[in-house]
C-alpha cells in the first residue's frame, strides 16, 4: 500500500485553444475537468497500474463535492478530511503542441483541528502501508515544516516517505531525511542553491543532497528525461513523445511509476525507466489523464547507467 497526501488538492479545469493570446478573446477548442493535486494524481496513476494506494485530502465547499464525484467512478481509496473553507480550482491553458500555461490559487486557510485531523487520517490510512506519499504545495497558514514533521512521525512508525514539493516546505522536509525526493530541475537548483545547466551539473547536486541523509533523487527532466541518484547509482532516462498533448500531471505520473516500479521490486535502473515511461505517457493524455498499462507500455523507453555529464540540458 502506498498513501498519498495532498494537503491542497484542486479541481483542475484545463481549457484546449488553437494559441494563446495574452489580452485577446479566445474561443476554446475543448476543455475537461479532473480531480487535482499531486498526491491525488500519483494515486490516481498507481490506482491504474495496478498498486494499492489510498488518497488523503482535504475536502470543502462546491470543488469540495465536485472533488468527491470525480474521484468517485475512480475506485480509488480516498480518505477526505472535511473542511470548513472551499478548496480550490485550477485553470491549465493547453496549446496544441502541448505548451501549458497554468493559473493556480491559493487553497483554502487550514484550522488548527483541520490539520491534526489530516496529520492522523495519513497515519491511520498507512497502517498497512509501505510508502508516504508527501506532495505539493502547502495551503495558507499550514507550518513550512509540516511535511519535515510527516516524515519524522512516518519514520518513527517504520515507514518509508518521499516527497514532492518545492520552496520552503522542500527544504524544512530535507532536514528530516526523506527517503525519496522528486524535484524538477527548478525546483534542485531552488534546493541547492545554484544554476543547473547540464547533466552533470543536475547528478553533483543530486549528490549533495544524497550527502545530507536523502537515500534517493529522482529529478524530472521535461523533454530530457529523468535522472536518479542514489549512493550507489546514477542513472538517466529518457523517451521520445510523438504527439504532446499537456504536461499537466506529467511529473506526478513519474513519480507514480518510479513507486509502482519499487513496489514491484524493480532495482533502481528497471524503476526510473518506469517512471519515465509513465510519465512520457502522461504527457500524451489530456488534461492531467493518468495512463494506464497499455498507454505506458508502447513506451520506448531508453535507460543510460553511464549518463555523460557534458549532455546540456534543454531550457
Amino acid at each position: 500500500m502506498i498513501v498519498t497526501l495532498t494537503p491542497n488538492p484542486s479541481v483542475d479545469r484545463t481549457v484546449s485553444v488553437d494559441a494563446l493570446d495574452r489580452g485577446a478573446v479566445m474561443r476554446a477548442t475543448a476543455s475537461r475537468e479532473d480531480p487535482g493535486g499531486k498526491g491525488i494524481n500519483v494515486s490516481r496513476a498507481l490506482a491504474l497500474n495496478g498498486t494499492p494506494t489510498a488518497a488523503v485530502l482535504p475536502v470543502g465547499g462546491a470543488y469540495g463535492r465536485m472533488m468527491l464525484a470525480l474521484l468517485e467512478p475512480l475506485e480509488l481509496d480516498v480518505r477526505p478530511v472535511t473542511i470548513s473553507q472551499p478548496i480550490r480550482a485550477n485553470i491549465a491553458v493547453v496549446e496544441p503542441d502541448g505548451t501549458t500555461t497554468k493559473l493556480n490559487e491559493q487553497g483554502p486557510v487550514l484550522q488548527p483541528d483541520e490539520l491534526d485531523a489530516l496529520h492522523q487520517a495519513v497515519l491511520d490510512a498507512s497502517r498497512d502501508a509501505s510508502w508516504v506519499v508527501c506532495c505539493g504545495s502547502l495551503p495558507p497558514g499550514v507550518p513550512d515544516d509540516f511535511y519535515a514533521a510527516m516524515v519524522r512521525h512516518c519514520h518513527d512508525a517504520g515507514l518509508r516517505v518521499a516527497v514532492d514539493s518545492s520552496g520552503t516546505p522542500m527544504a524544512a522536509a530535507l532536514t528530516a531525511a526523506p527517503d525519496l525526493i522528486k524535484p524538477n530541475r527548478i525546483e534542485l537548483a531552488e534546493a541547492v542553491g545554484r544554476d543547473l545547466c547540464d547533466l552533470g551539473a543536475v547528478v553533483d547536486a543530486a549528490r549533495d543532497l544524497v550527502a545530507t541523509g536523502v537515500r534517493t533523487v529522482v529529478v524530472s527532466l521535461g523533454r530530457d528525461g529523468a535522472l536518479l541518484v542514489d549512493a550507489d547509482h546514477v542513472v538517466h532516462a529518457a523517451a521520445s513523445i510523438s504527439r504532446p498533448l499537456s504536461t499537466v500531471g506529467a511529473g506526478d505520473s513519474l513519480l507514480a511509476g518510479y513507486l509502482h516500479g519499487v513496489h514491484a521490486g524493480d532495482d533502481p535502473a528497471a524503476a526510473l525507466a518506469r517512471a519515465v515511461a509513465f510519465g512520457a505517457a502522461a504527457v500524451m493524455l489530456p488534461g492531467s489523464e493518468m495512463p494506464g498499462p497499455d498507454q505506458v507500455g508502447a513506451i520506448d523507453v531508453r535507460v543510460d547507467r553511464d549518463p555523460d555529464p557534458s549532455r546540456p540540458l534543454t531550457d
